[in-house]
Formats: C-alpha cells, sequence, structure tokens
C-alpha cells in the first residue's frame, strides 16, 4: 500500500463519517456547559425590583425628558452616520485590492488609484462646503441673489 493509496483510505473514512464523534462530543460539550450557565444564571442572578428608578434608561447621567419620539436629532449626526458608512466601505474596497494584489497587477493598480482619488475629492468637497464642521450652521449653499425683496433692496 503506497501514500496515495493510505491517503484515499483516510479520506474514504472521513466521509462515511468514522471521525465524526469528536466534533459530536465537542458539540454535546457545548451545549451543555450553555445550559448550566443559563440554568445557573436563572437561580443565581439578583432578583430586581422594578422601581420607577430601575427601568428608567440611563443617559449619562442626565434625567431624560420626553418620548424618544419626540427626540429631534441635528443633521450633524446623519451627515457623519453617512460619511462613516462611505468611508468604512472604502477601506473594505482597499482591503480587498490589498489582498488580490499580485493577481490585478497595473491595471489593478491604477484602477484603485482612481477610486481613491474619487474619494479624496469628495472628502475634500465635504471639507471646502463645511460637511465636517461639527455645529457649524453656515454651510456653503448656492443661493439665488437675482430676486431680492423690496425690503432688501433697500426701497
Amino acid at each position: 500500500m503506497g501514500p496515495q493509496t493510505a491517503g484515499v483510505a483516510v479520506d474514504a473514512a472521513i466521509v462515511q463519517g468514522q471521525n465524526l464523534w469528536p466534533f459530536l462530543v465537542y458539540s454535546a460539550l457545548v451545549v451543555g456547559v450553555l445550559a448550566v450557565i443559563l440554568i445557573g444564571s436563572w437561580f443565581l442572578g439578583p432578583r430586581t425590583r422594578h422601581k420607577k428608578a430601575t427601568d428608567m434608561p440611563y443617559e449619562s447621567g442626565i434625567v431624560p425628558v420626553g418620548e424618544a419620539g419626540q427626540t429631534r436629532l441635528s443633521i450633524e449626526f446623519y451627515l457623519i452616520a453617512m460619511f462613516f458608512v462611505i468611508f468604512d466601505l472604502e477601506t473594505i474596497f482597499i482591503f480587498g485590492w490589498a489582498v488580490a494584489f499580485y493577481e490585478l497587477g497595473w491595471r489593478g493598480y491604477f484602477g484603485a488609484a482612481v477610486f481613491i482619488i474619487i474619494l479624496l475629492v469628495a472628502l475634500i468637497y465635504e471639507w471646502r462646503t463645511g460637511a465636517l464642521d461639527w455645529g457649524a450652521k453656515n454651510r456653503l449653499v448656492e443661493r439665488d441673489y437675482s430676486i431680492a425683496k423690496p425690503s432688501e433692496t433697500g426701497n
């Protein structure tokens, strides 16, 4: 029996499930430990009395006012969230490119360079328009000054 035949016999044993019992024992142990922990925490865990103070959400030491539906968030929260998603996806694409760097060659390099340049232009645009200024209310917006109200012209 040569080395090739022995390898086929081992692979056949795995396929037939003869070496499956360690996995089953491990799975049973994991389920058992999980059950013991959950049941133990149920019996040994603290008993909380529900009072107004314990049921109130903790907001960094600030007493909450109103309901969650009444809360108005500033646009900056949404802008930062969108910027995070955009630039987080950028890093994912760049990591994917880095993994396949040798397979892509120069064509992949130039493609990634164009991608990064486009995102840098977008970042510079956001910076120049004031979108990254937290709390700034004087963002650059295009205004039409051709139509002036009578009170603005001094008449």
